[in-house]
């Protein structure tokens, strides 16, 4: 029934359609087309635009992904500036990892968030280690 209509619409409705379309002989003639010429031939023109645009698409230059125009998105915004002070003496641990890509959902210690920040828009940071000596 489907394959019926289709068959239907290209062997008889499309070119039924097409012959009575005001396609002039020359260039010069479509200067001569009036309004309602054009809009008779505005569903084809678009069909032809489409299929020309998809044709040329797999061609066309790929977007790059956009980068964040602000580094801090969400911590501390009520501040003009964002400082965190840790003294080296006071790390318990003989290193740790601080965030430098302020997505972490523990700032400001690194959750490894610049892993996918870095994937989302080709970034390259990455956490600041401290690293305590031991003696």
């Amino acid at each position: 029934m489907v394959l019926e209509s289709i068959a239907k619409i290209i062997k008889v409705q499309l070119p039924a359609y097409l012959k009575k379309l005001p396609l002039p002989e020359t260039i010069g003639g479509f200067t001569r087309l009036t309004v309602s010429d054009w809009l008779r031939l505005l569903p084809l023109l678009g069909i032809l635009a489409l299929l020309g645009y998809l044709t040329i698409r797999p061609f066309l230059p790929k977007k790059r992904k956009q980068k964040d125009s602000l580094i801090n998105l969400k911590i501390q915004k009520e501040n003009p500036k964002v400082v965190n002070e840790i003294d080296i003496e006071d790390l318990k641990s003989p290193s740790a990892c601080y965030c430098r890509c302020w997505r972490s959902k523990t700032f400001p210690v690194c959750d490894k968030s610049h892993i996918k920040h870095n994937e989302l828009t080709g970034d390259n940071v990455g956490p600041l280690i401290l690293k305590k000596k031991i003696l």
